[in-house]
Order: C-alpha cells, then sequence, then structure tokens
C-alpha cells in the first residue's frame, strides 16, 4: 500500500454495515472501522477487522485526529445521537464525502447541517452497491 494510500472509515454497527465491512475486505480496499466502545471493537478485532480507531463520544476533545490518511466515510446509523456524535468527530479528519446509510427518513437535514455529503436510505442489509457506485 502506497503512504498517500487514503482509507475508508466506516461505522459497521449495523447488520447492513458489517456487509459492507466484509465486501471491502473481500474487495481488498484499505478501510479502518471506527467504534466508540470495547465491546465492538473486541468484536470486530476477532472477526479480522483492522485497523479500528476508538473514539469518545462523551467528549469530542478526547478524539485525536487519527495518524492514517482518512478519505470517504461511511456512518451507519445505528442510532441517531451516535450517529451526530460521529459525523461531528469525524468531519475535520477528511474533506472527502461523508456518507450516512439509514433505513430512517427523517433525521436528513439534520445529517447534512452536521456535515454529511450523502445521506442514503434503504431498508435493506446488502449495501454493496455503494462499492460499486462510488469505487
Amino acid at each position: 500500500m502506497g503512504i498517500r494510500e487514503e482509507f475508508m472509515l466506516i461505522s459497521p454497527a449495523t447488520l447492513a454495515g458489517e456487509r459492507f465491512a466484509a465486501a471491502l475486505r473481500k474487495r481488498e480496499l484499505p478501510f479502518a472501522a471506527l467504534t466508540n466502545n470495547e465491546t465492538e471493537r473486541t468484536r470486530w478485532e476477532q472477526d479480522g477487522i483492522a485497523p479500528i480507531i476508538k473514539v469518545d463520544t462523551t467528549n469530542r476533545a478526547n478524539s485525536r485526529i487519527p495518524e492514517l490518511p482518512i478519505g470517504k466515510v461511511f456512518l451507519f446509523e445505528r442510532s441517531l445521537t451516535l450517529t451526530c456524535r460521529y459525523l461531528q468527530i469525524c468531519r475535520p479528519w477528511t474533506g472527502r464525502p461523508i456518507y450516512v446509510v439509514t433505513s430512517g427518513g427523517n433525521a436528513r437535514l439534520i445529517y447534512k447541517g452536521l456535515g454529511a455529503d450523502y445521506v442514503v436510505h434503504t431498508n435493506g442489509d446488502d449495501v454493496s452497491f455503494l462499492i460499486d457506485r462510488f469505487f
């Protein structure tokens, strides 16, 4: 991998996110996972997902800019509050697009206001089409 190669950052907090991570691994695309808790971190490490960036969503000041060059960000919505916090933390890390993948339809303007470039609405658990569309 080249020094300047960017890592996608994903929060695979849903089944769709986990399947997206598996599709990225299968295609050997570089990505890092985002979490705010040790349980998820341990589970993803056991699943072979690495690197993992753990952030403090209760105090954004404690979340450091990762050493990895961050490219596109895909946040899979588990909750409105958590996704908003991830957006606030991640937006300064990249000038590339941030995508929020949600099954809800009411938070589009909130996510856009916090820095999301795209809000993708889906009721399915397979969003591998995003890889084909954006890569």
